[in-house]
């Protein structure tokens, strides 16, 4: 048969307990030699799968007989049908035949590591859905869900259950917990909240223990509800709305890492989508989020001591998951980088660790050969944790602590234990190298020797509002030194060191841009350069740091794109952006970054003042060509599309000659066509002229108006019309 189990075996593990090789050679002789050296293998290695072998031995021999893939749908398929008295047996009957088929596979070779993972993680959300939308049936059959009706189970009547962690991510380790966190739509029960939160607490207790508890019929997974808001004092079930708010206001680090890999995985899928939609704004920065190595490297620091992690690398006893040189060190590098740059590219925002680093890799985060080398050791090291937990279906990382017990881990591996061991520690030493570089911070180095008055102007920094808190000024210690030395080589210290005071005097918050800087220390650089030589610039960089992001670009050094180029790349990111508030925003955040890059780019010569003022010229034209018709849609929603031909917007003076400076503000004319029309055609319509100067003031509020990203241009506009013969007047 194509595809067929045994063609595509291409290792063993060595068995570590001859006798029970032997029984279990004389057990499934009937299947022939082709998989004699794994079925022995696996059974001489692990008492969890021979004890699933000799319960599940003659599913074991007609599932072998068939590609893996088919034998696991056919596995899940059988589920559906299952009403809510069987399911909880028939899910352990399917967790033991799909965790001693997903098991042989690994260890055969037949799998890599994310089939095996992704067969256990199908197996958790067929389990888990199943589950919910028994137990929602039998609530809505009791009358206890108002208004719902039976048809509504299929959505769980607006409940939806999110994977996280590994789960989330299809990453499911052989003997995991899993991960959840359950949510309801309280929009669809405006007077009722109360008592569908009841009922749904009641269902989510319920499905923990049909699919955790463990009966004689075995377990399902494991369940951990604790990733929830506030667990100590929440219910297992809360509403969107409650979430949302707990993550608006007091969600952390760790959080917003850990909803990276969310994934609503049962009940109601789009809510689901919906309402990850809404947390964008909580985990993915809208800027480039340096602050996050910190929060990690700390994070690291604590689970080693909590757990005793510390200290060499040794095999016995070594913790595969959280020790160092361990899988989480490669999530952590991994998750971290996806936080510091995903606010601004969605690409990065995978929940799968191996494509996230290709996507990093790709997107120039971290070297490629890096990306590469990390992948291997996360799947060896993955493997390896595998093995740990097959042997008696324990949920652990810890390698044995006994000679004996390693070398039973070293036969599974299907390796003899010297080289199993040497080669376990070149891994852990490696991942530990690639890593442990990017998250410990810096020492802090000593500072130069300073004039009195350049002293006197670095002790009031202390006072700054961006150094206000502990965070920050533990961050700017480390980047001070440097900072000061990189002042004192400008070609005027003194002037250079008062612009950088201004600089630093008028930034709201330190913590981003410090750990920007100590992140990336070429933008030192660039700071010194402009405080140095442009204190104006350096005023605009304190009232707008965030334009930094654009210097790690990768492209902030490339030819001018030119007015095309750039009105399609801010319509590409408005076409992304949800709202009209947003992408207003949004403009002025695209707008600043180009700004800064002229003004850079003017400043170091690259470009002379003529080719600075087209540069300015042509970005703001972009940014209107970008937003009028944002503008006008918006105002098309109440009042209808515009009358006959529309209108267009004209730049005139500086802007028509294509000449503008950095602090240019925008001449305007708006004519409009209404051809025969004598009012728009919406759900307020307007006649005429009303339409067309309230259309313009739209445009003018859209450019001037004051948001959280400040204004986009000061403007001088006009409104007028284009008769029938050519004639125009206002």
């Amino acid at each position: 048969m194509e595809n067929a189990f045994a063609p595509r075996i291409t290792r063993h593990p060595f068995p570590f307990d001859p006798a029970i090789a032997d029984e279990a050679a004389a057990r499934f002789a009937g299947l022939g030699p082709d998989f004699a050296p794994l079925l022995t293998g696996a059974a001489g290695c692990s008492p969890y799968l021979w004890d699933l072998m000799q319960r599940e031995g003659d599913w074991l021999c007609e599932a072998l007989m068939q590609p893996p893939e088919a034998a696991l749908a056919d596995e899940l398929a059988a589920l559906d049908a299952l009403t809510l008295a069987d399911l909880g047996p028939g899910l352990r009957r399917a967790k033991r035949r799909i965790a001693l088929l997903a098991g042989l596979a690994d260890l055969g070779g037949v799998w890599p590591l994310e089939a095996v993972t992704g067969a256990l993680t199908q197996l958790a959300d067929r389990a888990v859905d199943l589950s919910l939308q028994r137990l929602v049936a039998e609530e809505i059959r009791r009358g206890k869900i108002p208004g719902a009706k039976p048809e509504d189970a299929v959505t769980a009547a607006g409940m939806v259950v999110f994977a996280m962690g590994k789960m989330g991510a299809g990453e499911l380790n052989y003997s995991s917990d899993i991960d959840l966190i359950c949510l309801f739509d309280e929009s669809l029960y405006p007077e009722d909240a109360a008592e569908a939160r009841a009922a749904f607490i009641r269902v989510t207790r319920k499905m923990a223990a049909l699919v955790g508890d463990r009966t004689a019929e075995g377990y399902v997974f494991r369940t951990d509800l604790r990733l929830r808001p506030d667990a100590a004092v929440t219910p297992v079930c809360l509403s969107f709305a409650a979430a949302e708010s707990y993550y608006e206001s007091v969600g952390r680090t760790w959080e917003r890492a850990a909803w990276i890999k969310a994934r609503p995985c049962a009940g109601d899928l789009a809510a689901g989508e919906r309402f990850l939609k809404t947390l964008t704004p909580f985990v993915w920065r809208k800027h480039l989020d340096f602050a996050a190595i910190q929060d990690a490297h700390d994070m690291r620091l604590r689970i080693r001591d909590h757990r005793r992690l510390h200290g060499p690398i040794v095999v016995e006893g070594h913790n595969m998951k959280l020790g160092v040189g361990g899988i989480r060190e490669i999530e952590f590098f991994t998750q971290t980088r996806q936080l510091i740059a995903g606010g601004r590219d969605p690409d990065l925002r995978g929940r799968e660790t191996v494509p996230s680093l290709t996507a990093l890799a790709e997107k120039g985060w971290i070297p490629a050969e890096v990306a590469s080398e990390l992948i291997t050791l996360y799947r060896a090291h993955r493997e390896v944790e595998h093995r740990l937990q097959m042997v008696n279906d324990a949920q652990t990382h810890d390698m044995p602590n006994t000679p004996e017990g390693v070398a039973r881990i070293a036969a599974f591996c299907g390796q003899e234990d010297a080289s199993f061991r040497g080669a376990l520690i070149d891994r852990l030493e490696r991942t530990d190298y690639l890593t442990e570089g990017f998250f410990a911070p810096s020492e802090v180095e000593e500072g130069p020797e300073l004039s009195e008055s350049a002293d006197e102007i670095v002790r009031g920094w202390d006072s700054y509002q961006a150094l206000r808190t502990e965070r920050a000024g533990t961050i700017f210690r480390r980047v001070k030194p440097g900072l000061l030395t990189r002042l004192q080589r400008a070609a005027n210290p003194d002037e250079a060191l008062i612009a950088f005071d201004g600089f630093l005097a008028g930034l709201p918050a330190g913590v981003q841009i410090f750990s920007l800087f100590e992140a990336n220390p070429q933008l030192i650089d660039l700071i010194v350069d402009i405080a140095a030589t442009s204190p104006a610039l350096a005023r605009y960089l304190s009232r707008n740091a965030s334009v930094f992001d654009a210097v790690l670009g990768g492209s902030f050094f490339a030819a001018w794109p030119g007015t095309a180029a750039l009105s399609a790349e801010l319509g590409a990111v408005l076409a992304g952006t949800p709202d009209y508030e947003r992408k207003l925003d949004a403009t002025r955040r695209w707008m600043k970054e180009w700004h800064f890059r002229v003004g850079v780019h003017h400043l170091r010569g690259l470009v002379d003042a003529f080719e600075a003022g087209k540069q300015y010229a042509d970005l703001a034209e972009a940014c209107l060509a970008a937003l009028w018709p944002v503008v006008e849609a918006e105002f098309a929603q109440k009042h209808g599309a515009p009358p006959g031909r529309g209108a267009i917007l004209l730049g005139m003076g500086s802007l028509g000659a294509g000449r503008l400076n950095a602090g240019s503000d925008l001449d305007l004319i708006v004519i409009y066509d209404a051809g025969d029309d004598e009012a728009s055609d919406g759900p307020k319509p307007l006649g005429i002229r009303p339409y067309f100067a309230r259309l313009t003031q739209a445009m003018i509020t859209a450019v001037t108006a004051q948001l959280p990203e400040g204004r986009l241009y000061e403007v001088d506009i006009a409104c007028g019309l284009r008769g029938g013969k050519g004639r125009w007047r206002p």
